[in-house]
C-alpha cells in the first residue's frame, strides 16, 4: 500500500505529525505548495492520500483544495488531519470535527485530530494578533468554567502538547485497520 501525506503548516506542529505520519506509513510527504504543481496522474500512484492542516476559525487550512481533490478520488483511502491547540479530549474539538465535513465527504473519508499547540513566535503577524485578541476576549467571559480558565491562560503564551501517539488512529485508518473514534 502506498500512502501520500499532503500538509501545510505555519508554526511547526502540523509538520511534525506529518513527518511522522509520512515515517510510520513509509508513505511519502509534499508540503501543499508542492502538491498543487502536480498533474492528476501522480496521485494515482497512491493507494491511501491524507490532508493535514491547521484549525483555524472553525477551518482546516487550505482543506478546500484537498476536498476539492477528493471528490475525485473515491477509489483511495483519504483522511483529514487537523492540528490545533486544544487538547483533543476538549469537547469542542469533537464538535469541530463534526462540522468539518459534508455527509457526501464522510462516505469516503475519515477526519482526524492532533493536539498541537501554539508558537506565538513562528504565527505570522495578522494570525498573532487574532490569536492574541481572541484569547483576550475568552480571558474576559464571566461563566468560564475552572478548565477553561486553565486553558485561556495556557493560550497566553507558546507551549507546546503535540505527541506522536495521537498519529496512530490516522496510520490505522490509512492502513486498512477501523477506528472507531474516526468521524
Amino acid at each position: 500500500m502506498k500512502t501520500l501525506i499532503i500538509y501545510t503548516s505555519q508554526t511547526g506542529f502540523t509538520k511534525r505529525y506529518a513527518e511522522w505520519l509520512a515515517e510510520r506509513t513509509n508513505g511519502d510527504i509534499l508540503d501543499i505548495k508542492d502538491a498543487q504543481k502536480k498533474d492528476a496522474d501522480y496521485f494515482e500512484n497512491y493507494d491511501s492520500i491524507c490532508y493535514g492542516g491547521w484549525a483555524m476559525a472553525g477551518n482546516i487550512v487550505k482543506g478546500k483544495w484537498f476536498l476539492e481533490k477528493a471528490a475525485n478520488w473515491q477509489n483511495k483511502r483519504l483522511a483529514m488531519f487537523c492540528v490545533g491547540g486544544s487538547p483533543n479530549d476538549n469537547p469542542d474539538v469533537d464538535v469541530f470535527l463534526k462540522n468539518a465535513l459534508t455527509d457526501e465527504q464522510k462516505r469516503y473519508m475519515k477526519i482526524f485530530y492532533c493536539q498541537g499547540g501554539f508558537n506565538y513566535e513562528k504565527m505570522k503577524a495578522p494570525s498573532r494578533i487574532a490569536m492574541k485578541m481572541f484569547v483576550s476576549s475568552l480571558r474576559k467571559k464571566k461563566d468560564a468554567t475552572e478548565e477553561e480558565k486553565v486553558m485561556f491562560a495556557k493560550m497566553a503564551s507558546s507551549y507546546d502538547i503535540s505527541d506522536v501517539k495521537y498519529i496512530e488512529p490516522i496510520v490505522a485508518y490509512l492502513e486498512g485497520e477501523k477506528y472507531e473514534k474516526a468521524v
